[in-house]
């Protein structure tokens, strides 16, 4: 599965836990702002996809175990 990169996900962690987000925005130009604004909504929207599908995952996988558990009864 090479679209859960993992490394890709941390480097993203560390850049923004490291401060280096926040320096690139204070110093870029009006177009880098923008280019950076862009991507941190689209990383928003794919967060809140990713908790759908987390959400639906995790339901899924509890009601095929009680109905699994119901019909061994």
């Amino acid at each position: 599965m090479a679209l859960l990169d993992h490394a890709y996900l941390e480097k993203l962690e560390a850049y923004f836990a490291s401060g280096d987000l926040e320096q690139d925005f204070e110093f870029a130009d009006e177009d880098k702002r923008v280019a950076i604004l862009e991507f941190l909504e689209k990383l928003m929207d794919l967060a809140d996809m990713a908790d759908e599908q987390a959400t639906k995952l995790i339901f899924k996988g509890q009601l095929e175990q009680m109905l699994g558990a119901n019909t061994q009864k």
